[in-house]
Order: C-alpha cells, then sequence, then structure tokens
C-alpha cells in the first residue's frame, strides 16, 4: 500500500521526506502521480483545511492520504496569524514575516510568546479518518535570523537552543518542530495502516 503525502509545497515536501523516512518505500507525494488539485483552505481550524486536503487527495488518488495544515499562534495578536499563517500578507515568506515583526514593533519580550502548531489528517481509502497534532513552543524574534527552513522560522526563537527555527540545523528541526511532533505521533497509526 502506498501513501500520499497531500502537499505542493516543496518545503513542506522535504520535511515529510526526512520526518517519514521510515515508511519512505510507501511514500508518494501528488508530484510522483501527476496530480495538480487545488483545494480552497476556507475551514474553521486546522484539523478542518487538512482534512479537506487529504479527503480531495484521497478521492483523486484512491490512495491512503495524509495533509497536515499548520499555523503560527501570537499570543499579543490573540492567536494570529493562526489558520491564515499562509495568507497573513501579500508576498512570499519575507513578506509576512515582515508583516508579523511590524505588528509586533511596540510588544516587549516577555509579551512576544507564541507558538507553531500542527495537525496532520490521515484519510484511508474506505474513508475512516485519524487527526494527530504537534505544538513547539516558543517567541517571536525582534529580526529575522538564519537561512534555513520556510515560512516563519527565521523570526521564531527557540529559547532551549538559543535561536531561531531557520538557525537550527535540518536534523535538530526534524526532532523539535510542530511538524516533526505531529509527524511523530502519526507513523504508529500509519505503520498499522501500511502493515
Amino acid at each position: 500500500m502506498e501513501l500520499l503525502i497531500a502537499t505542493q509545497n516543496p518545503g513542506k515536501a522535504r520535511e515529510f521526506r526526512l520526518l517519514f523516512a521510515p515508511l519512505q518505500e510507501h511514500i508518494c507525494f501528488p508530484s510522483d502521480l501527476g496530480l495538480q488539485i487545488e483545494v480552497l483552505e476556507d475551514g474553521d481550524s486546522y484539523a478542518d483545511n487538512a482534512g479537506k486536503k487529504a479527503l480531495a487527495y484521497a478521492r483523486a488518488s484512491e490512495l491512503l492520504t495524509l495533509a497536515d495544515d499548520s499555523g503560527l499562534e501570537v499570543d499579543a495578536l490573540g492567536g494570529a496569524p493562526g489558520i491564515r499563517s499562509a495568507r497573513y500578507a501579500p508576498g512570499h515568506d519575507a513578506d509576512r514575516a515582515a508583516s508579523l515583526l511590524a505588528h509586533l514593533r511596540d510588544v516587549e519580550w516577555e509579551r512576544r510568546a507564541a507558538r507553531f502548531r500542527c495537525v496532520i489528517v490521515i484519510i484511508t481509502p474506505t474513508g475512516k479518518t485519524y487527526n494527530v497534532e504537534g505544538v513547539c513552543e516558543g517567541l517571536i524574534a525582534f529580526e529575522p535570523a538564519g537561512e534555513g527552513g520556510f515560512g516563519y522560522d527565521s523570526v521564531f526563537y527557540l529559547p532551549d537552543y538559543d535561536c531561531t527555527m531557520a538557525q537550527l540545523s535540518q536534523e535538530k528541526k526534524n526532532r523539535v518542530s510542530h511538524r516533526a511532533r505531529a509527524a511523530e505521533a502519526a507513523i504508529p497509526i500509519l505503520r498499522r495502516l501500511l502493515a
């Protein structure tokens, strides 16, 4: 049996290849199957959005399918950008990070608590659904630092490592990130379903 990881995002695909390395002989991506599906992410939660993606790709491929939705939640902004993280500001990752920093310009260090949250939804060809979640706590830095990662990684500071997510090695990020924690929770379910 194959597992389709429903993402068109190259950064996520790279991470998922590494995170699901123990299952690599079962993994495929939409590009491997020539699938190009646009899914409107207009749900009220990460689980809604991930579920919509997983269902659309599962129907198109008739494969066991995994999709995720994730976002950055900043306490000082009432949990924003949250599920709108990828659409928080027009442009690219750097534009969204700059917009976030502009909104936090006058917020002192102690009030910059934030977390990355990732929800993974797995759908079987028969329609059975499983949800898992991973969270990574941190703070929003005053300025970007680091060249690695994508999204808001350059402004997400990890006190335990004294650096931003973008300054971590890929190996370390794949142990501590929200996506890594969600993937870790998903692996036992996937092993059972692929057996």
